[in-house]
């Protein structure tokens, strides 16, 4: 890229809007994000710490697992409508804002040890999974629609939250307590949005749209691109948030032997990591190739290993490598599918559609966990049939994917 060209992008639009600071304003968002996805992501590390102590089985535990990652989805929806309306700033602040009580919740659930009032607070804590449909159109508006699939690629890499949870709740809970661990991440997400209020303004190219919510949603469902990188995004980040949520269940009982709750939570967030890294990747990449090919690379991926990891090999390197290159498939698969919404959207719309897409994503985590439970096989140990149905559903996207237009300027089907 010539050094006019990034003076253009860095400083201002060619109708003369002055984009000055995107980069910084960008990752500001994305540390927000990283906050709201550590707390929704707040239970899954501490799982066999609350079956134990309640005595739960598969099921409730998969439904524990589950219902903060259906909140999370559904309501993205409003949230991405909204976030049209009143702007990224206003709305990373409520999201954090209204998120931190659902932590204390938790924390209350976890101390008297009752399994109701923590699906209670799980299905309020899905309010900070939310926070995702508030920084993809943020992050738009920053950035002309040639560089949008970088732009949402770094701002997706917030999904890190997943591994921070994954590493350091387990750690922090065996250190300083149960208690003061949520007391801990409910006092971050408050000062994060205390930071946010003061430092975080929205792009000087966003306008703010006042078409009511409903209509803005069934704006946003009549049109087919919302539809396709649905169904899209429903594989890739839907197939990250159920391992996330289900990977330290999976890997202590698969591997009883070999892995204790804290090396599950350290190997999860290696898994969060590398999907992490990839996304901006695949953003990126797909602004210079195209999201079709990027999408093609990560569904091919995503199946082949799903199939290697439904032989259940032993616990060691192989096992470690297909996880880590799984989530790097989904990684570049999510960054192409934002890639591919920004030039294929209506601007007064991306917000709403945004919202539709990264809830059918959240859908997309929400039934594995409890497809898995439903079909754990206790006499031979194996969640092998839940892991086949995955090796279908990509395959069938796959063939979707090759199928579509895609968004690249002069690009076949």
């Amino acid at each position: 890229m010539s050094t006019s060209s990034t003076q253009t992008e860095g400083r201002a639009r060619a109708d003369g809007t002055s984009l000055r600071g995107q980069l910084g304003q960008v990752l500001l968002a994305t540390i927000a994000s990283t906050v709201g996805f550590w707390a929704w992501m707040l239970i899954a590390p501490l799982q066999k710490t609350y079956a134990d102590e309640m005595g739960l089985d598969e099921g409730q535990i998969s439904l524990m697992l589950a219902t903060p990652v259906l909140v999370g989805a559904l309501g993205r929806i409003v949230v991405g409508a909204l976030t049209d309306r009143f702007g990224g700033r206003r709305m990373f602040v409520a999201v954090l804002l209204l998120s931190a009580p659902a932590v204390l919740l938790v924390a209350l659930a976890g101390e008297i040890k009752s399994f109701p009032l923590l699906l209670v607070a799980g299905f309020y804590l899905g309010v900070a999974g939310t926070i995702f449909a508030v920084g993809v159109p943020f992050a738009s508006a920053w950035y002309e629609p040639k560089r949008r699939g970088f732009a949402n690629g770094v701002f997706g890499m917030g999904m890190i939250g997943t591994a921070v949870s994954a590493f350091f709740t387990p750690r922090l809970a065996e250190s300083i307590g149960y208690l003061p661990t949520h007391f801990l991440v409910a006092g971050i997400m408050v000062a994060m949005a205390v930071i946010v209020w003061f430092f975080l303004r929205d792009s000087p190219a966003w306008e703010s749209s006042r078409q009511p919510l409903i209509p803005k949603v069934k704006g946003a469902l009549k049109l087919r691109i919302t539809w396709e990188m649905a169904f899209l995004y429903g594989i890739v980040f839907g197939g990250f948030v159920a391992f996330s949520t289900f990977l330290p269940k999976y890997l202590t009982t698969i591997y009883p032997d070999d892995v204790d709750p804290v090396g599950a939570g350290s190997r999860t967030a290696l898994f969060a990591v590398a999907a992490v890294v990839a996304r901006p990747l695949g953003g990126a990449l797909s602004d210079r190739v195209g999201p079709k090919v990027i999408s093609l690379i990560s569904l091919a991926g995503i199946v082949s290993l799903a199939y290697i990891v439904g032989q259940q090999p032993p616990e060691g390197i192989l096992t470690g490598i297909t996880f880590i290159l799984m989530a790097a498939a989904m990684g570049l698969g999510m960054g192409a599918v934002f890639a591919w919404i920004g030039p294929s959207t209506p601007k007064d719309k991306v917000g709403a559609v945004t919202g539709v897409v990264a809830a059918a994503g959240g859908l997309g985590g929400y039934f594995p966990p409890l497809i898995m439970g439903a079909t754990y096989n206790a006499e031979t140990n194996s969640y092998a049939l839940g892991l086949w149905l995955l090796v279908i559903v990509g395959a069938v996207a796959l063939v979707v994917a090759g199928m579509l237009k895609d968004a690249r300027p002069g690009a076949k089907v």
